[in-house]
C-alpha cells in the first residue's frame, strides 16, 4: 500500500476513465473559450463609438477637445446636414398621385352634368366667344391633362384653382408635384402661364410657360381648399417634410403682451468661440442650445445674425452681419419651436424687468449640466461662454453626461426655402431628366502628398472612360465642382449635355426674385450670393439627379480625407 504511487489510488486515470475525462476536459476548455469571446465582444460593443460626430454621441469628441488643439471641427466648407437629409421619403405619403386617368373621370362626370344642363336649358361654358374663362371647368380640365401630358418627369399631387392670367387668352395654375424619381422627403409647388386658344368653340393649350410664369395662381389665403388633391397619403402636406414653392413668411415672433412676457422663461447663450466657424459646428452647437431650452420647458432667445466663415467668402475674410434666414428656414422653425429674436427680447426686457420683478441666473461654466438647471425659476438663464477655446465652444453643453440627456432637434432646421427654390427652378429646367457628377478638385487636386491620384482621375479624359459606363450618351449631365474653370471640362460635352451652377445666374442676380426678397431682409442692403449658398444650391441640385455619381466613391480610388483614411470615414 504504502509503496504504491498517489496515482494509483484514484480511478480517474484508470485506461476505461481516460475517454470521458478527454472529453470532458476539452469541452470545459470551449465553453472557456466562449465566454472569454462573449466578455472581449461586449466590452467592445459597449465603447466602440462611430467616429461623424454630426450624427453620434460626441464623447470621442471630448477628449480631442482637453488636447492642445483649438478646432473641433475641419475646415470643411461643404454644405452642413439639416432636418431634410435624415427624412426618408415614406412612399405611402406620397402613393396617390393624380394622372391623366383622373382627369378623364373629372372630365366625364361634368359631361354628364352638361347634358343634364342641356336638357334642363341651362348650358354652362356655352359661350364660343370673348375672353377665356379661366374658372370654368372644362379650362380646368384641359390644363391640367396639358401639364400631365408635358411634364412626364413628376407626380401630380394637387392642381390649385386656374385664374385669370395677363391677358383675355392666358390662365394661370399652380400644382404641387414631386419628380417621379425623387430620393428627398419634400413636395414642390410650381406656377405656370398657359395660353389657351378657341377654334370653333374648341379649347386647346397652345403653350406653358416656363418655372413660376404663373405669378397670379401663385398667392393664395392659408387654409384655401380650392382646386384638385387626389387624397390617401398618411400625413398632411408641409407638417413633416418640406414643400418648396410657397410664399416664405420671414416675420419675426412677438410677445403678445406685458403679461405673456413677464410669464415666459427663457434661455440664452452669449458669447463663445463658435462665432465665424464652419456651418457644420455653427449648427452643432445652435441645436445644443435649441436641446436645452426644450429640455428646460424655455423660450431660446436667438441671434440672428450669424458670422460666415472666410472658407465660404469671396473676400477671405470673416464677415458679419449674415442672417440667419438666408440660409435656414426661420419659418419652419418658430412654427415648430419657442423661439425669439434677441433684439426684441432685450427691448421688452428693458421695458418689464424691473417693473415685473423679473430675475436673471447667469451660468458662466459649460460644466453645470441642464439637469442642474432644470428647477431654476428665474425668468432668464444665461450661459456666458468666455473667451478661451474649446471650452467656449456652446456644444460642450451637450457632452458628457448630458449628450445621453439633451436630444438635437434636427428636425425643426430646415434649408432656407429661398435657396431651395433656386434648386427647384434650375432642375424643372431641366425637365427634372438629368443626372449628375459631383467633381472635387481645387486645393485636393493639388495635393499630391494626400490625394496622388484626384487630378489625374478627374481629367476630362479620365472622366469620359470613367462615364462612360455610368452615364448614357447625350443625356443632361449637371456638374457640381468646386473647379473654378468650367471650360476645363469641355470636352465632355462631346458626349453629354454638360450644365454649370453658373448657367443659371440670373436666379440669384439683381432682376431675381430671389434677391428681391432677400434685400427685404436687409433694408435694401445688397445681398452677395455667397460661398455657402453656392455650396448649399450645387449639393442640392446634384442630390437630385436620376443618377448620382460621386467624386470619392466612383471616380477615384482616394480617400476623402486623405490617404489612409478610407477605413476611418467607413466606420
Amino acid at each position: 500500500m504504502l509503496g504504491r504511487s498517489t496515482f494509483s489510488r484514484t480511478g480517474n486515470f484508470r485506461p476505461e476513465n481516460l475517454g470521458p475525462n478527454a472529453v470532458a476536459l476539452i469541452g470545459n476548455l470551449c465553453f472557456t473559450f466562449f465566454v472569454f469571446g462573449v466578455l472581449i465582444f461586449t466590452i467592445i460593443a459597449a465603447t466602440y463609438e462611430p467616429e461623424d460626430p454630426l450624427f453620434h454621441p460626441s464623447t470621442k469628441i471630448s477628449s480631442f477637445l482637453t488636447s492642445k488643439s483649438n478646432a473641433t471641427f475641419k475646415s470643411d466648407d461643404t454644405e452642413a446636414k439639416t432636418g431634410e437629409n435624415f427624412l426618408a421619403p415614406n412612399q405611402t405619403e406620397f402613393e396617390s398621385f393624380i394622372n391623366a386617368t383622373d382627369v378623364a373621370d373629372l372630365k366625364s362626370a361634368v359631361i354628364v352634368a352638361v347634358e343634364e344642363a342641356r336638357e334642363a336649358e341651362v348650358v354652362p361654358g356655352s359661350d364660343c366667344e370673348g375672353p377665356i374663362d379661366c374658372r370654368d371647368t372644362e379650362v380646368f380640365h384641359l390644363m391640367m391633362t396639358a401639364a400631365i401630358d408635358k411634364f412626364k418627369d413628376i407626380h401630380f399631387y394637387k392642381f390649385g384653382k386656374a385664374v385669370r392670367g395677363e391677358n383675355d387668352t392666358t390662365c394661370d395654375m399652380a400644382w404641387r408635384y414631386r419628380p417621379k424619381e425623387g430620393k428627398t422627403a419634400s413636395l414642390y409647388k410650381d406656377y405656370r402661364r398657359f395660353s389657351v386658344l378657341r377654334s370653333n368653340c374648341s379649347l386647346s393649350v397652345a403653350d406653358i410657360g416656363e418655372y413660376h410664369t404663373g405669378v397670379n395662381a401663385r398667392k393664395k389665403k392659408r387654409n384655401q381648399r380650392h382646386g384638385v388633391q387626389k387624397t390617401g397619403g398618411k400625413q398632411e402636406e408641409g407638417k413633416t417634410f418640406p414643400v418648396y414653392g410657397e410664399q416664405v413668411n420671414d416675420n419675426l415672433p412677438m410677445v403678445e403682451s406685458e403679461g405673456s412676457f413677464s410669464r415666459g422663461k427663457y434661455l440664452i447663450y452669449v458669447g463663445g468661440g463658435d462665432r465665424c466657424k464652419s456651418m457644420n459646428q455653427y449648427l452643432w452647437s445652435f441645436l445644443c442650445a435649441l436641446g436645452e431650452a426644450q429640455y428646460l420647458n424655455r423660450t431660446l432667445v436667438m441671434d440672428l445674425s450669424i458670422c460666415l466663415s472666410s472658407i465660404y467668402t469671396k473676400s477671405n475674410q470673416d464677415e458679419e452681419g449674415k442672417d440667419f434666414r438666408f440660409y435656414f428656414d426661420f419659418e419652419h422653425l418658430s412654427e415648430s419651436a419657442s423661439v425669439l429674436d434677441q433684439i426684441q427680447f432685450w427691448a421688452d426686457w428693458d421695458k418689464w424687468q424691473k417693473k415685473d420683478g423679473l430675475s436673471l441666473h447667469l451660468v458662466e461654466n459649460f460644466q453645470v449640466t441642464p439637469m442642474k438647471l432644470q428647477y431654476v425659476k428665474d425668468s432668464l438663464i444665461m450661459r456666458k461662454f468666455a473667451s478661451v477655446e474649446p471650452d467656449n465652444y456652446w456644444y460642450r453643453v451637450c457632452e458628457g453626461e448630458t449628450e445621453s440627456v439633451i436630444q438635437r432637434p434636427w428636425h425643426l432646421i430646415w434649408k432656407s426655402k429661398r435657396l431651395m427654390d433656386i434648386v427647384s427652378a434650375i432642375a424643372s429646367r431641366l425637365n427634372w431628366d438629368y443626372d449628375s457628377v459631383h467633381i472635387e478638385r481645387g486645393e485636393k487636386a493639388q495635393n499630391k502628398e494626400l490625394w496622388p491620384n484626384l487630378a489625374q482621375d478627374t481629367s476630362p479624359d479620365s472622366l469620359l472612360a470613367t462615364l462612360k459606363d455610368k452615364v448614357e450618351d447625350g443625356r443632361n449631365l449637371y456638374i457640381a465642382t468646386n473647379e473654378p474653370e468650367t471650360s476645363f471640362f469641355d470636352p465632355l460635352k462631346d458626349k453629354y449635355s454638360t450644365h454649370f451652377l453658373d448657367e443659371y445666374k440670373d436666379l440669384w442676380d439683381e432682376k431675381s426674385e430671389w434677391y428681391s426678397e432677400t434685400t427685404k431682409l436687409t433694408s435694401g442692403v445688397p445681398v452677395d450670393f455667397d460661398g455657402y449658398m453656392r455650396v448649399s444650391v450645387d449639393t442640392e441640385v446634384f442630390l437630385r439627379g436620376k443618377k448620382q455619381i460621386e467624386t470619392f466613391n466612383d471616380l477615384t480610388n482616394d480617400c476623402k480625407d486623405g490617404v489612409n483614411t478610407c477605413n476611418t470615414a467607413a466606420s
